[in-house]
This record gives C-alpha cells, sequence and structure tokens, in this order.
C-alpha cells in the first residue's frame, strides 16, 4: 500500500514506467514477459485510470504544469537566496536591523521550509515579501550596496508562481469521493509499477544514476520537489 496523494503516486509511477520503455532493450533481454506492448500497456492504463478517476485528461498535461512551476522556483529561489546573503552580510554589526528586515519579508516564516522547495512555502514566502517590501523598507535594505532591482525580480515572481501553482493543483484535481473501484485500480497499477521497478533498480545495480530511475521514492519526491537541493538557498 503506497502513502500519499493518489495523484502524486500515478505521475510516480508514470514516471517509472517511462524510464523501463527508454530502457526495453536492456530490460526486455533480462525478463522475457516485459515486451515493449507490456510495458506500454501499463503506462496507458495509468493515464487511462488518471482520467476515469481523478478527472485528468492525461498525465503530459500535468507533468507540464508540473514543469512550469519548477521552472519559476529555481530563479526564484536563486534571487531570494541572494538577496539574503547580502542583508545578513550589509548588516551584521546591526543584527536588529538585519534581523527585522528578514522577518518582515518573510524569511523567519517560510525560508526553512522553501528551501526544501515545498511550493506552498515559497508561495507564502513570495506574497509576504511582495506585501511589505514598501519602497522605504527597500531603500533601508539596499543602503549598504545591494541593487534595489533585485527586489523587482522577487516580487514579480509572486504572481507569476501563484498562476502556475493554481494550474497545477488544478490539473491535479481529484474528485473529492474516491471509490472502492478506484483504490482497487489505484493499488493494481501501485502494485504492478513497483514490481517492475524493484527487479529493474536490481538489474540496474551496477549504474547508480539508472538505478535511482527505478527508486518508487526518489522519483516521488524529485516530483513534488520536496527534496532539499543543495545550495539552493542559505
Amino acid at each position: 500500500m503506497y502513502k500519499g496523494k493518489d495523484v502524486d503516486m500515478l505521475m510516480a509511477t508514470e514516471t517509472i514506467m517511462n524510464s523501463a520503455l527508454t530502457h526495453q532493450n536492456f530490460l526486455v533481454a533480462k525478463r522475457v514477459t516485459w515486451t515493449v506492448p507490456f510495458l506500454t500497456e501499463i503506462k496507458d492504463e495509468i493515464d487511462i485510470v488518471l482520467q476515469k478517476h481523478l478527472g485528468i485528461d492525461n498525465a503530459k498535461d500535468l507533468r507540464a504544469a508540473t514543469s512550469a512551476v519548477k521552472k519559476i522556483q529555481e530563479p526564484a529561489l536563486f534571487y531570494l537566496a541572494e538577496l539574503k546573503v547580502q542583508i545578513e552580510a550589509d548588516f551584521k554589526e546591526d543584527p536588529e536591523v538585519r534581523d527585522e528586515l528578514l522577518n518582515t519579508l518573510g524569511y523567519k516564516s517560510y525560508n526553512a521550509d522553501a528551501k526544501k522547495y515545498d511550493q506552498e512555502a515559497l508561495i507564502n514566502l513570495l506574497y509576504q515579501f511582495k506585501t511589505n517590501a514598501t519602497p522605504t523598507l527597500i531603500i533601508t535594505a539596499s543602503s549598504k550596496g545591494a541593487n534595489p532591482e533585485i527586489f523587482d525580480k522577487i516580487i514579480s515572481f509572486a504572481d507569476e508562481l501563484k498562476v502556475a501553482n493554481v494550474k497545477q493543483e488544478v490539473k491535479k484535481g481529484a474528485r473529492k469521493e474516491i471509490t472502492q473501484e478506484a483504490i482497487i485500480d489505484f493499488n493494481g497499477i501501485y502494485n504492478k509499477v513497483i514490481t517492475i521497478a524493484k527487479i529493474s533498480a536490481n538489474l540496474f545495480k551496477n549504474n547508480q544514476a539508472v538505478k535511482e530511475q527505478f527508486s518508487y521514492s526518489k522519483v516521488k519526491q524529485n516530483l513534488n520537489f520536496t527534496k532539499k537541493k543543495p545550495d539552493a538557498i542559505s
């Protein structure tokens, strides 16, 4: 039995099946029953279940929406980190002002989770930043040398990320009532793919990069952007 959201499980299993099809020649040679039609059928089944039980027409649409969020996250985190470092360095001799600036801009409340690619935390951080980055605050924060334009860059990400995140959640929009039939279908897919994943991971045990493509936990974590990435923000 899997843990977490049904849609996340389906996205992770679909990604694993894409990897299986990418390495189909090697896998088919090792597992005679894993023909290309067999692997393709499981992948197609995931799309059918997404549409039937969650109202999502195609996994590709959801991946595209998720990718759009990630593209915004990366530069937003970069500029947030850049400004944070400058404020900490510029006001190291005046910790009261330093802490007030960082707290007012939302770093204290949301930075820790935003660093871990938590979308909601990043949205909250950006919105608090946008709301509280008054002309007076910007003048104070940039008085030591930081370029005021960095505030405009960060503020611009607030609405952009919000829109992208809403689109992603719409694509994820699971129906409130999950039927017994849906539960059976979900678990059926999970059990099929997890078996393929475990065997494939072992077959690629000497190739760590490919092996990780068949790790359900790693794939799911990466899709949700909750895995902490080093040096993203300090």
